[in-house]
């Protein structure tokens, strides 16, 4: 049975910013939103932070209904797109085909930061997308190749059958590429850099796309 105060007592319990947080200075932030990305994930992977590439996806279908999961960021480029690659047939690219809008969460607690990005989104073409899924790992391929992301599973052997077949796929036709393998591209009207504070006077700072440049703002926390 469920203790609903246990479950509460037990989550406010934990403990919230315990490692040493860095330091933010909006002032010194630099005009691109891109340049300060690469400044805050170079820093996350020198300080060691697992997984800092890992990043939630958030979609809605067509009556506005989110459904948000966690993927690896591929690549971001000086104009302010970010990239993952998925399967068009699946749950999350359905909701992009319906409603071609995204929004992209970073959060790496050990700094206490998050970067918030949102805009539309973009499909790469084959050629791209055909690269990324040839880059991925033999097992990685295979299991993409098998496709049904997201449909019921009722016999896990059904599973194990068609990773081989498609494992055989692969070894006998290396350059093979599963047909509804996608590169999104996110391209960012905002974005948000989030870095906590122990007393919670959070500094929040905001890019928005104002045509080849982009405004930038202060928000509060």
């Amino acid at each position: 049975m469920v203790d609903d105060q246990m479950i509460r007592h037990l989550l406010r319990g934990l403990p919230v910013f315990a490692d040493e947080l860095p330091i933010f200075d909006v002032d010194d932030a630099p005009a691109s939103p891109v340049a300060l990305f690469m400044v805050w994930l170079k820093a996350a992977i020198e300080a060691g932070v697992p997984e800092p590439h890992a990043m939630t996806l958030s979609t809605a279908d067509v009556a506005g209904r989110p459904s948000s999961r966690v993927l690896i960021c591929k690549d971001v480029d000086a104009d302010g797109r970010w990239y993952f690659a998925t399967n068009s047939a699946s749950r999350k690219g359905r909701e992009l085909s319906a409603n071609g809008h995204a929004a992209l969460n970073f959060y790496w607690p050990r700094q206490g930061r998050q970067i918030r990005v949102r805009g539309p989104v973009q499909t790469t073409g084959p050629e791209r997308s055909g690269a990324d899924f040839l880059a991925r790992s033999p097992s990685s391929r295979a299991e993409a190749l098998v496709g049904r992301q997201s449909e019921i599973l009722a016999d896990p052997g059904e599973l194990a059958t068609a990773v081989a077949e498609a494992q055989a796929r692969l070894a006998d036709a290396p350059g093979l590429v599963a047909k509804d393998w996608t590169l999104y591209a996110v391209s960012a009207e905002e974005v948000e850099f989030w870095q906590a504070d122990r007393e919670r006077c959070h500094i929040r700072l905001q890019y928005v796309r104002a045509d080849a440049s982009w405004a930038r703002h202060r928000l509060w926390p």
